[in-house]
């Protein structure tokens, strides 16, 4: 995990209590990796959230915690790198071509492991 992943994460829960969250996921995935504070909170007004009390959210890391719980959980499944998934308990690392993705789902779909 880079050093700014976890900022950004703690941001997008930010932008997530303003009902943002998507919309700001969908922005840190077009500008990563720069996710630095300047960046985070630009992105913030960008999507028409109040500056100020993003920053706030942010420095004071609100979603410290629950970010810290979403980590112990990935770990604890095996996840850690992205993209990542799971197919029905099956992790499925990496970005595989939909071709393959597609047969694990299927497989998945008709009970097969």
């Amino acid at each position: 995990m880079h050093t700014l992943a976890r900022p950004a994460h703690e941001a997008a829960r930010c932008a997530g209590a303003n009902g943002k969250y998507w919309p700001y996921h969908d922005r840190l995935f077009e500008k990563q990796p720069a996710f630095r504070r300047d960046d985070l909170l630009a992105y913030a007004a960008e999507l028409g959230l109040d500056r100020d009390a993003f920053a706030q959210c942010l420095d004071q890391r609100r979603f410290a915690a629950d970010v810290e719980r979403d980590v112990a959980q990935a770990q604890a499944l095996g996840v850690n790198s992205t993209p990542a998934f799971l197919v029905n308990g099956r992790p499925v690392v990496g970005a595989l071509p939909v071709d393959e993705f597609r047969s694990i789902v299927e497989d998945a779909l008709k009970g097969r492991r």
